[in-house]
């Protein structure tokens, strides 16, 4: 053999060892608010790179804690920052607080990153995000276009060592284009379909370590470039995970994970993976009263926000009113901390000087709610002119509409003293006298109307008082001696069974074909509250326990009546309201434990163990919808988008078998073969349950040992709200979505003692599906993004009720991607905007 066919020879033997050598990725998980020891974690990190130089780490760190870092350890810090630039370094996951995303709302999801990366790269200029991946399950459905939109290439579903709270779908080979809810493409590495649970383990998949059985197992199932990853807790002092050198783990060679899709993977795919948000397996403490109230605060906090945000819009556009730009960044940094996934799995945990993690998102979320009904305060005052004329005689009511279509609701509204006693007549902007009702409320008077308010706009309302003699006020409460009791306004007639503890026995939609949505058979009850008490060793239910009646308001416009009862002893109140004109049923439900009580299948003793008690929602305390509807499946919202549910039922009550049952919004449970279909929302994410025997039930309340052991005990009064809608067609047909943001996003009302009477409307979306994600004030400039939340991608007229000179379409970067084309006529502009169903797109108006 010639010299030349020894060094080919050598080449090609060279280069079939090195595609064969397997690729690990490691790294560092956590930060200041999880586990970042400051004093030394930093200068350990830069010594251990320097002494393993093939070593390279994924750095998965809170940006906040680079703040911490650089006042304590700058020497440490400098270091650090010359190597972020170097080949050793890749940042995967910027976001401000690690959320799991699938929880919190898409527009939550984008201020994660956006805060996040600019915090990075205010410390580290040079770093870029091109992979993103994670070590906790931190992903949903919808990442594919936030990640495309803010620069990134690559994705990785894998979380190999701390699937506590659950993991992704186990699905392909190498690499998988991970399809979007709107149809976007990121060339992802999945979680192998050979890339088992671990055995032995609740927390773990085979990736975590390199084992010749998960490198077998690669292999046999085709994949020539097998990869495992670790993302170490900052908390550990450990070095390279596999170890370095001669010792490092069956040859695994260290890569970050650009360089392992560029460089070592086949590089490309044709196998699309249609990821559903029900190949997210998650499963966390649903019902648990900690996380409930974690949940609802999160919920409160991100509702008020975005409103804020929107009415500060509003109000610039009318009067030039602006917010200060430091305000609703430190509202969004507290929301986006109290989204933290550790706040969500361990809120027991100690949290430095916060107390635990539930003391700390309490604190964080009113810091939130603070800021932005500050901002709200001061648009609607801004709205206040103080140099019109004042008749002490009259004032007015402004009407606050932030979302992109018109609204025809109840409105109430507390009146100043003046009116207490006098008739008054009620006019709209137009001057036309419109109907009302007057409640006396304690020593103040309430004011109930019907409003008309034009999309993103407002409406004003003029009340006048009349000297035609005293009112009479109605609004006495009224006590219920039937049995059964009938609530009825013109969409609804409920028949609440008051012996059988307020249960309700029909309910007829009038409008709907006079369907009666109350299943009239079998061992459920719609309303009922049921779950298995288990010190008792047996299932409790309200309907054991009659239940007294209050009529607490019924006039033409709205019907209120509180239910009293009781669930194994233990006192409920719940509270219905119907509205005039509204297909919505609204709920308030409260529970005064008289003491903590265990509640699930069994008190679980082993928290390591496969089997868990609280997994399977049935055992419970849940809220159960029994409905007459044939053959129904689920459809539920989910961040930026609606699955339709594959489940033929969410129960489960092992680790490994963990099944996606979580409500974000809502649930619709429609008829596949018929019209009819029942909606239930609610006001925080919590867990469902279904099957084909067992009815739709909203998880109310679990309380036992659970995760890593603590006692998830009942601690105060179980509150939480919810909703049902009984409609016609699917979901989209019976805008669902839409209602749900009308809940979350109710009318706001200010009383003005001078005002024109007038009605404007800013951005109107009417006939598109589209709904407004965020609208805010940035240098000067309006953000206005867009989600397609209903409609088809048929293109769509878009009109702005103000004169625009420009504009843009742009990434979530702020890179300008298109000039729009703009009509601007009568100080109107219109656009048209195309998107497929579930996408974003953020303008700048100039």
């Amino acid at each position: 053999m010639n010299k030349i066919s020894i060094l080919l020879l050598a080449v090609f033997i060279c280069s079939y060892v090195y595609s064969q050598q397997p690729s690990f990725v490691d790294g560092y998980h956590g930060g200041i608010y999880g586990h970042y020891p400051v004093k030394w974690k930093t200068q350990f990190i830069v010594d251990q790179l320097t002494m393993h130089p093939d070593w390279r780490i994924c750095m998965e760190i809170e940006p906040e804690t680079w703040d911490t870092v650089q006042v304590q350890t700058p020497e440490a810090y400098r270091q650090f920052k010359n190597l972020t630039a170097s080949e050793q370094v890749e940042f995967t996951n910027p976001t401000y607080a690690q959320p799991y995303c699938y929880n919190i709302s898409g527009e939550s999801i984008i201020r994660q990153f956006q805060y996040g990366i600019s915090k990075i790269n205010k410390h580290f200029p040079e770093v870029s995000f091109l992979t993103y991946s994670v070590e906790e399950p931190c992903f949903t459905s919808c990442l594919p276009q936030i990640l495309k939109s803010l620069g990134f290439k690559y994705a990785v579903l894998k979380c190999p060592n701390t699937c506590w709270g659950g993991y992704t779908s186990a699905y392909g080979g190498e690499l998988v284009n991970w399809i979007g809810t709107d149809g976007t493409s990121i060339l992802t590495v999945p979680r192998y379909a050979c890339e088992k649970l671990e055995r032995g383990s609740t927390w773990q998949t085979t990736a975590w370590g390199n084992s010749e059985e998960y490198l077998n197992a690669c292999r046999d199932a085709g994949i020539e470039h097998p990869v495992g990853m670790c993302f170490q807790d900052a908390g550990w002092k450990n070095g390279p995970w596999l170890g370095s050198g001669k010792k490092i783990k069956n040859n695994s060679k260290y890569v970050r994970w650009k360089d392992y899709i560029e460089n070592i993977s086949i590089g490309k795919t044709d196998d699309d993976y249609h990821f559903s948000q029900e190949d997210m397996r998650v499963n966390l403490m649903w019902g648990s009263q900690v996380l409930q109230k974690i949940a609802q605060e999160v919920r409160i906090a991100e509702n008020k926000i975005v409103m804020a945000e929107k009415m500060s819009v509003i109000a610039h556009l009318e009067n030039g009113y602006s917010y200060a730009q430091a305000d609703v960044d430190e509202a969004w940094r507290t929301l986006m901390l109290a989204q933290h996934h550790d706040s969500w799995i361990v809120p027991y945990n100690g949290l430095h000087r916060y107390g635990t993690w539930a003391d700390a998102i309490k604190r964080w979320t009113d810091q939130t709610n603070t800021i932005a009904d500050k901002i709200t305060e001061a648009s609607v005052r801004s709205f206040d002119q103080g140099n019109m004329p004042v008749d002490s005689q009259q004032g007015y009511i402004r009407v606050y509409n932030t979302l992109g279509i018109q609204r025809t609701e109840m409105m109430n509204i507390l009146l100043p003293d003046e009116y207490a006693d006098d008739e008054l007549d009620v006019c709209n902007w137009k001057g036309k006298k419109i109907g009302y009702s007057i409640e006396r409320e304690g020593e103040k008077t309430r004011l109930f109307f019907e409003a008309e308010v034009p999309p993103f706009g407002y409406s004003t309302y003029r009340i006048k008082q009349k000297k035609s003699g005293k009112r009479t006020v109605s609004g006495g409460q009224c006590a219920v001696n039937e049995r059964e009791y009938i609530v009825e306004n013109e969409l609804y007639k409920i028949v609440f069974d008051l012996s059988k503890g307020g249960i309700i026995k029909s309910l007829i939609a009038k409008k709907e074909g006079n369907k009666d949505f109350a299943k009239q058979s079998g061992e459920y009850a719609l309303g009922e509250l049921r779950g298995y008490f288990y010190e008792e060793e047996k299932f409790r239910s309200s309907t054991e326990t009659p239940a007294k009646m209050t009529v607490l308001r019924n006039n033409c416009y709205e019907t209120k009546v509180k239910i009293e009862g009781e669930i194994a002893t233990h006192p409920f109140t719940q509270i219905v309201t119907l509205a005039r004109g509204d297909k919505r049923i609204d709920f308030d439900l409260t529970i005064n434990w008289r003491k903590n009580v265990g509640i699930g299948e069994y008190r679980e003793t082993h928290w390591r163990d496969n089997r868990r008690a609280y997994c399977d929602d049935r055992f419970k305390l849940s809220v159960l919808f029994p409905v007459d509807l044939g053959s129904p499946r689920i459809y539920k919202n989910a961040p930026f988008d609606v699955c339709e549910s594959k489940l033929d039922n969410t129960f489960f009550n092992t680790w490994d078998q963990i099944k996606h049952n979580i409500i974000l919004n809502w649930v619709d449970l429609a008829e596949q073969k018929g019209d009819y279909a029942l909606a239930l929302l609610s006001d925080h994410t919590t867990s469902y349950s279904h099957g084909e025997d067992y009815p739709l039930g909203l998880t109310a309340q679990y309380s036992g040992p659970g995760l890593w052991g603590p006692d998830y005990k009942i601690t105060g009064p179980l509150k939480m709200k919810y909703a049902i809608i009984p409609h016609r067609g699917k979901w989209d047909k019976a805008c669902i979505a839409t209602s749900s943001d009308c809940w979350n996003e109710p009318l706001l009302g200010s009383y003005h003692s001078s005002a024109e009477l007038e009605s404007k409307s800013f951005v109107d979306l009417r006939n598109t599906g589209y709904q407004i994600s965020a609208a805010g004030l940035q240098d000067g400039k309006i953000m206005l993004r867009l989600f397609n939340a209903e409609g088809d991608n048929a293109q769509r007229k878009i009109t702005l009720n103000m004169p625009l000179s420009q504009i843009e379409e742009v990434d979530l970067n702020g890179n300008c991607l298109e000039q729009k084309k703009i009509k601007t006529r009568a100080g109107k502009t219109e656009m048209i905007v195309s998107m497929p169903r579930f996408g974003i797109k953020t303008f700048v108006l100039n």
